[in-house]
């Protein structure tokens, strides 16, 4: 689809990488909907909304229907990082419930309208994280691999209707997303990045050529790829990974 006959939905719009894509789908000729729980910024319309909610859910509902929305990218998103007896239960459960229940029950929601259109496409940002299990990223790899595995059924599940669905897996990204202890592991294994308008070009090269999916990252890409196919095999790759993990709290420290 060309940019300029989209109207988009765009969730998680305030972030980093939801303010490069507002801005570079705005520049390309999109009408942009943004969606967040914060204020709003320039270049998009805009929607308060949490996504948590039924309620916030059925107001971007009501929203895109009055948008005549035909594009939905799902890039809202919170992090987890680190070892996982040291990540909060309710850390866990908000995270799965941000990045992978809310982006799925609202892509039910939507479905209806997004059918009515001729064309219509569903965008989920992912992570190479979901592709490959980094020590210190389970519960955030687990949330961006159940999204990878909900966007591919669903892309099966509506191929031979008007709706495409597609998936961007970017790699790290220089954004406020991450903690100071998470960049500093990122440093320590030497993990490559991008800035968020790489991942915004990203986004528009994937809603032009109507791909299933695209990974960010040529090294990324072999290595998910490898992932895939050698599963166990690799685990000792990632040992340099696992010695990088901030250490636990000792007895009297508080997190």
């Amino acid at each position: 689809m060309k940019i300029e006959q989209t109207r988009v939905v765009l969730t998680g719009a305030a972030g980093g990488i939801g303010r490069a894509m507002v801005q570079a789908l705005a520049e390309h000729g999109a009408a942009v909907l943004g969606v967040g729980r914060g204020a709003n910024g320039p270049g998009a319309a805009w929607q308060r909304a949490d996504l948590a909610t039924p309620e916030g859910r059925q107001a971007v509902v009501q929203a895109a229907a009055d948008w005549n929305a035909n594009v939905v990218v799902h890039a809202a998103g919170l992090p987890a990082f680190g070892a996982l007896a040291q990540v909060p239960a309710a850390q866990v459960a908000q995270v799965l419930q941000t990045n992978l229940l809310a982006p799925m029950l609202l892509t039910q929601a939507l479905l209806p309208q997004l059918q009515r259109q001729p064309r219509a496409q569903i965008v989920f940002v992912g992570s190479v994280l979901g592709r490959i299990g980094l020590p210190g990223f389970s519960v955030y790899g687990a949330s961006k691999a159940g999204l990878h595995g909900f966007a591919e059924a669903l892309r099966r599940e509506l191929g031979d209707g008007p709706v495409r669905v597609q998936t961007l897996a970017p790699r790290s990204t220089r954004t406020g997303f991450n903690d100071a202890a998470a960049q500093a592991y990122n440093v320590s294994t030497g993990t490559a990045s991008d800035t968020p308008e790489i991942v915004a070009q990203a986004l528009l090269q994937l809603i032009v050529s109507e791909a299933p999916e695209r990974t960010l990252g040529g090294g990324e890409r072999v290595f998910a790829r490898l992932n895939g196919l050698l599963g166990a095999w690799m685990d000792s790759g990632f040992s340099k990974h696992r010695r990088s993990l901030p250490a636990a709290p000792t007895q009297g420290q508080t997190r």
